[in-house]
């Protein structure tokens, strides 16, 4: 910190468990990236590049490298792996993982039917090689799921082998946890946290006001997902009360 401020929340450090923060990366450049570690490194654990974006942005390798040197884990949207898996390709996901060198990858079914035995079984398959991260929730706003079902497929992805479990809200904020609006489905967040522990979930938030929500009820150190890259110091002052929004939670 660049000076003393009394009754600031205290963060988790890296490598961390939990505090956890995820910035999507929708298509930058290597020089946007080399700008983005530069300035949020600290604060950043993953970035995420969207959906199938790694499929076609120019200088891959050397984005991923600007990623790695900074100690921050860069890996594929879950997309991507449903692009694969449609194609009847999941063998050179597995072979596309390995040659750019990540660590970890992320299993999805927001776009494609995919019968949840399967998918769980694709997940115990890639833990082998790399960490997975597993997605929950639909892309489509017309699929409202009861909660029962959310800790159902929860717990069924933790068992597979899912070391963090992301819960969709599409970079848009408005399906999944979200209702079109963005307004949280609070009751839907309710059950889950009765049911799932905390760390083990990254809530997509990539409104200001999900941040806020998750921050008020979690802590300072709720894993949060999604966020923009323009907002990594802005979400790190909101978690520790340093924002109007949060001013008062430490105080």
């Amino acid at each position: 910190m660049n000076f003393q401020l009394n009754n600031v929340p205290s963060r988790t450090q890296k490598p961390r468990n939990n505090g956890l923060t995820m910035v999507m990366d929708k298509g930058l450049s290597v020089r946007q990236a080399e700008d983005l570690v530069a300035v949020g490194a600290e604060y950043i654990d993953f970035v995420k590049l969207g959906w199938t974006t790694a499929y076609i942005i120019p200088k891959l390798e050397e984005k991923l490298a600007v990623y790695h040197e900074a100690g921050v884990h860069p890996y594929f949207g879950g997309t991507l792996f449903e692009a694969f898996v449609v194609r009847d390709q999941f063998d050179d996901f597995l072979r596309v993982i390995e040659k750019y060198k990540l660590e970890y990858a992320e299993i999805s079914d927001g776009s494609i039917t995919l019968p949840h035995e399967e998918k769980c079984e694709y997940i115990a398959k890639l833990s082998q090689h790399v960490t997975v991260i597993s997605e929950v929730g639909s892309k489509d706003n017309t699929k409202i799921m009861a909660p029962y079902k959310w800790i159902s497929l929860m717990k069924a992805e933790l068992e597979a082998g899912s070391w963090r479990l992301i819960a969709e809200s599409r970079e848009s904020g408005n399906v999944g946890l979200y209702r079109e609006s963005g307004e949280v489905r609070q009751g839907l967040v309710d059950e889950i946290l009765n049911e799932i522990p905390n760390e083990k979930i990254i809530w997509e938030a990539p409104l200001k006001s999900q941040q806020v929500y998750f921050i008020n009820l979690v802590g300072a150190n709720v894993n949060l997902g999604n966020i923009n890259t323009n907002e990594i110091i802005a979400l790190e002052t909101t978690r520790m009360g340093l924002r109007g929004d949060t001013f008062h939670n430490f105080i």
